[in-house]
């Protein structure tokens, strides 16, 4: 009976820790004690360890001498390289998409970009722009890029907040998406790839600018 209930205890803890590194309060570095853990979350070691251990799978936990398990970094040429997959995945996602979505997909992409525009920045923008990509990602009708992206995602949580935070970069996000949407309307592949690889790379270029201003020391800091 106990080992039944550990089972979904773990899933939950699992669950629970993902969300704690995409919001960032599981920074890179943060080291992972087990005992702290269950504590904190209520239940015992065993379902905390099998926590850690599909962390560890999914390439978002490292053990390091000394420390045990910790929260991956990334450095600069590993968040370039997995933007650049980014746009691969996304950009032929959007190409499928203008080939694959139906209307009402259409319709909905385009309700979920118009309520981003209204959406205040913080968590709720950030979560409109989630579903926003999920349902373009599954309009291209692809189960093995739906797979590849799914893994590539779980690897971006390391990163922590979405670069939403800043309300320009946010404004702009919701022109992008629109040059997506306008050539997924038309059925225009070609365009939609290019609209959609140009998106995901100004994503990067802000997420760099983010990450320069992490690094500047706060008497170097604008």
């Amino acid at each position: 009976m106990a080992e039944e209930t550990e089972i979904p205890q773990g899933q939950g803890a699992y669950r629970r820790l993902l969300d704690e590194i995409r919001n960032g309060t599981l920074a890179p570095g943060a080291r992972l004690r087990e005992t702290d853990l269950a504590d904190r979350l209520g239940i015992s070691r065993t379902p905390v360890r099998e926590a850690i251990r599909q962390l560890e799978t999914d390439g978002l936990v490292i053990h390091l001498p000394r420390q045990g398990a910790t929260i991956r970094s990334l450095d600069h040429a590993e968040v370039v390289e997995l933007y650049e997959m980014r746009a691969v995945l996304e950009g032929t996602a959007a190409r499928l998409a203008a080939r694959a979505a139906s209307d009402i997909e259409l319709a909905e992409l385009a309700a979920l970009n118009a309520e981003l525009d209204r959406a205040p920045v913080g968590d709720a923008a950030r979560e409109l722009n989630r579903v926003f990509h999920r349902t373009l990602i599954d309009a291209a009708r692809n189960r093995f890029l739906i797979k590849s992206m799914s893994a590539l995602q779980k690897t971006l949580l390391i990163l922590g907040p979405t670069t939403l935070g800043d309300p320009d970069r946010a404004r702009r996000a919701v022109t992008e998406h629109a040059a997506v949407l306008a050539a997924l309307q038309t059925r225009d592949g070609a365009g939609a790839e290019a609209a959609m690889r140009a998106h995901v790379e100004a994503a990067l270029s802000a997420r760099i600018r983010g990450m320069r201003g992490r690094e500047l020391p706060m008497e170097d800091q604008p």
